[in-house]
């Protein structure tokens, strides 16, 4: 499904965000991406959603090289991956309906097709009945729920979320977790960067290290090495 081969990235001011960086992620996988602020967790992420593009290397997912990939192909190659941020970015003067409907809107579906995903992710979410809502009458929680909600209404093979707990308490940390598990186990591909290594041992799940743009390899027993450790 993802496969990253001798991946570097280097960014226009010179920093090197990925250095010789190898990993593969498994179809209906759901694995963490974890490791200190700088490691190169949001550069992965950014190339498996063809954001940026490799310097080195090779990325391919679901069998495509990301990097050969025609700029006229890669709005729809987009469509293919859900992504969730830490901070939301919800249209804070658009109701919530509006919010989640907004990549079916980009993708021209029909109105018909656009209402009933958009019922069916926000059902999926808790928060069917809160369409005409906006994000600021929401809590932290459902904001992120909305943005949850976005990423999956077209119903991609991936999803991708970026520190998506990074702002909620322990307890709307674990909804969150449980509803990308719920997720997985339908099929969808997950990956999940974090600074919460709590949750990471404790979901049981692979994990997948960064430190200074490389990949660190586990302890002898699979534990997550010291290195991982938030600052």
């Amino acid at each position: 499904m993802i496969s990253f081969e001798g991946v570097a990235k280097r960014y226009r001011n010179g920093r090197e965000a990925l250095r010789e960086v190898s990993l593969h992620v498994a179809p209906g996988e759901m694995v963490y991406l974890t490791g200190r602020s700088g490691a190169g967790k949001s550069t992965v992420l950014k190339l498996i959603a063809l954001l940026e593009r490799p310097t080195r290397g090779a990325v391919s997912v679901s069998g495509e090289d990301t990097g050969a990939l025609p700029a006229r192909r890669v709005a729809a190659f987009r469509r293919r991956v859900g992504m969730v941020f830490q901070d939301h970015r919800l249209l804070p003067d658009r109701p919530v309906y509006d919010n989640v409907a907004l990549p079916l809107i980009v993708a021209d579906s029909s109105l018909k097709e656009i209402d009933r995903r958009v019922r069916a992710a926000l059902d999926q979410v808790g928060l069917l009945g809160a369409e005409r809502a906006l994000p600021t009458e929401l809590s932290v929680g459902e904001q992120q729920r909305v943005g949850i909600a976005r990423a999956i209404v077209s119903r991609p093979p991936i999803l991708i979320a970026d520190e998506p707990t990074g702002n909620l308490d322990r307890q709307l940390a674990a909804e969150v977790m449980t509803l990308f598990r719920r997720l997985n186990d339908v099929g969808v591909t997950v990956i999940v960067a974090t600074h919460d290594l709590q949750q990471v041992r404790e979901s049981g799940l692979r994990s997948i290290v960064l430190d200074a743009g490389r990949i660190v390899p586990p302890g002898p027993t699979g534990v997550l090495p010291v290195i991982a450790a938030p600052r």
